[in-house]
């Protein structure tokens, strides 16, 4: 004979008709502030995520003295890559400080178990620049840290979007400067694109274990892209606009699911 458990069916349908409230309720609240804010989110700007993609090993760029070099060339270990422009008034100097701080405490060693390279996506950058922000960071790393770990390059067309492109990196000019995502990317030594770290900050034991299996070749596809999404930049205003409708949509969401977890997994009285 089938047992049938009412207060377990019971207990289910309270459940989900708690989880489909809270997420009418969501929408409800969320709705007006997208329509509101819409306007002045770009539509081709973000990353496209190519996990297992290989970056263009033979696209040439400048180094620090202004040598040609292939990306080939650098990547010898798991990389550290970052797509910045070095005049760049909005994200890019955030992001490099929030990497910096991940790496002063991240406990792999630089130059050895792990490498950086910053490429400018900006043609008019050049490389003095290069050299400059190059130096003014490694000023900033606390522990030993080699030179030839973290390189900063510029160069042109095609061999810049060739590499955006590969990493599913997407921007667009903004008079003097460019609309475009705050990410890195980790690559695999075989130049793979194991992993896209969103934001501009990196705790070091996320970079560590990134890095730990950018080594092994193992791919993670991304779970956390909240800031991407919280900032939109303002050409006009030359502003990061904060997407409150998209964080509380997210902070709802997590509370719902905890909801649901809640109500689902505490224990019953029996009857």
């Amino acid at each position: 004979m089938v047992r049938v458990d009412f207060l377990s069916i019971k207990g289910r349908i309270h459940t989900m008709m708690i989880m489909k409230t809270a997420l009418l309720w969501t929408a409800l609240m969320t709705a007006p502030l997208g329509r509101a804010l819409a306007a002045t989110a770009p539509n081709d700007v973000g990353v496209d995520e190519h996990l297992g993609a290989t970056v263009p090993l033979d696209a040439r760029f400048n180094d620090e003295d202004g040598r040609p070099v292939a990306l080939g060339e650098l990547i010898e270990k798991p990389v550290i890559l970052t797509l910045n422009f070095f005049r760049c008034s909005g994200i890019c100097t955030p992001l490099l400080n929030g990497l910096v701080d991940g790496l002063n405490e991240l406990k792999l060693e630089a130059g050895k178990d792990y490498q950086v390279i910053t490429v400018s996506f900006d043609p008019n950058d050049d490389p003095m620049m290069a050299q400059t922000k190059r130096r003014n960071y490694l000023e900033q790393l606390r522990r030993p840290f080699p030179a030839q770990a973290w390189r900063f390059l510029t160069g042109r067309d095609p061999a810049i979007h060739r590499l955006t492109d590969a990493v599913g990196f997407k921007f667009k000019p903004a008079g003097t400067q460019f609309v475009h995502p705050g990410v890195i990317v980790i690559l695999s030594p075989a130049g793979r694109v194991t992993r896209y770290m969103y934001g501009i900050a990196f705790p070091p034991l996320d970079l560590q274990m990134a890095l730990t299996e950018a080594a092994r070749g193992q791919t993670r596809p991304s779970v956390i892209k909240a800031l991407q999404f919280c900032y939109d930049y303002d050409p006009a205003g030359r502003t990061f606009i904060f997407r409150l409708n998209r964080l509380v949509g997210a902070g709802m969401l997590v509370l719902v699911l905890g909801l649901v977890a809640f109500l689902s997994l505490r224990p019953r009285k029996s009857p």
